[in-house]
């Protein structure tokens, strides 16, 4: 074993030795996917109130609706029970505090890695890169028109979730 990862599998014994999640089908229990940032603050099983099993969690940095998303959204519905769909950016995210530019800057500076031809989707305007999204997946032709879709803004610094009118 690689000692970098010792704590992660030694973890993961104890975690063998408790686990009790035997009877979970794959699907989501209340019917919810959730698309949030990559950010280390967010649990979002906590913040919401969900336990293993309730619900899809998709994360990445700025809890955007990429094409990727948008692939898993339409095989969450379809085949693991989805009935709505929690878009939840965060306060104080890095994605809105610097372009792309920075961003490849930051990194040639500090690390000498060209990542010029990585678009990252730094995140001008939050709400209305939100309103973007939700309206990504409200007029996707591969999702019903049932589907519920809302967006939030989780606070990191209260833990306090806001409902944005879309």
């Amino acid at each position: 074993m690689n000692s970098v990862f010792a704590d992660i599998f030694s973890a993961n014994e104890k975690f063998n030795h408790e686990f009790n999640h035997q009877g979970l089908i794959g699907r989501a229990r209340r019917g919810l996917a959730v698309v949030t940032c990559m950010d280390a603050r967010i649990d979002p099983l906590e913040a919401l109130g969900l336990r293993i099993g309730d619900a899809v969690i998709l994360r990445n940095p700025g809890a955007r609706v990429t094409d990727d998303v948008l692939r898993a959204l339409i095989l969450a519905v379809y085949v693991l029970g989805v009935e709505r769909i929690l878009v939840m950016p965060h306060t104080d995210c890095k994605m809105t505090k610097m372009t792309d530019a920075e961003l490849h800057d930051l990194i040639a500076t500090r690390y000498g890695v060209d990542t010029r031809d990585v678009a990252f989707g730094t995140i001008p305007d939050q709400m209305a890169t939100l309103q973007a999204d939700l309206t990504r997946i409200r007029t996707s032709r591969h999702l019903p028109g049932r589907l519920a879709v809302c967006g939030a803004l989780y606070d990191v610094g209260t833990g306090r979730l806001a409902p944005i009118e879309a």
